[in-house]
């Protein structure tokens, strides 16, 4: 089943329990992938690298605005940020461990050569095609700095 199926039917369970947050963030997911079939250029149709992409978009969006939230003192608003983008992140794939992460970046690093900070665009940029939906691109970028010693 494709991920815009599953959203509306999801979408049409939360509308029968009443659930106003549940809706919120489905509708957002819905609204995204929408933009994104209708964009300029686009097939009309929405590939699930391109999915993933969008939903990891919207869940760092989320974290992001209730860490502003957060700061400000704004709980509640924060609170609804993060149901969001705990609601989106189920749709994602499952992530990887911070073991399996290890492995596979000391595998691209033996792969690419890499020894200094110099080489970090190298190892990321193969790393972020292997990993992509797998890992987040920032969890990525601190696991490379750290391996390569940095």
């Amino acid at each position: 089943m494709s991920l815009e199926l599953k959203i509306n039917d999801e979408i049409k369970q939360a509308m029968l329990a009443k659930n106003k947050d549940l809706l919120e963030a489905l509708r957002a997911i819905k609204s995204a992938l929408l933009l994104a079939k209708s964009e300029k250029g686009g097939a009309g149709d929405v590939n699930e690298e391109a999915e993933i992409k969008i939903l990891q978009k919207l869940v760092k969006q989320r974290r992001e605005t209730a860490e502003i939230y957060l700061a400000q003192n704004r709980k509640d608003l924060a609170d609804v940020e993060i149901f969001q983008a705990d609601v989106i992140q189920k749709y994602l794939p499952e992530q990887m461990s911070d073991e399996e992460l290890s492995r596979i970046i000391k595998d691209i690093i033996k792969e690419t050569g890499a020894t200094s900070v110099k080489d970090m665009g190298k190892v990321m940029g193969l790393a972020s095609k292997k990993l992509a939906g797998k890992a987040d691109n920032k969890t990525v970028s601190e696991k490379v700095k750290q391996l390569l010693g940095i």
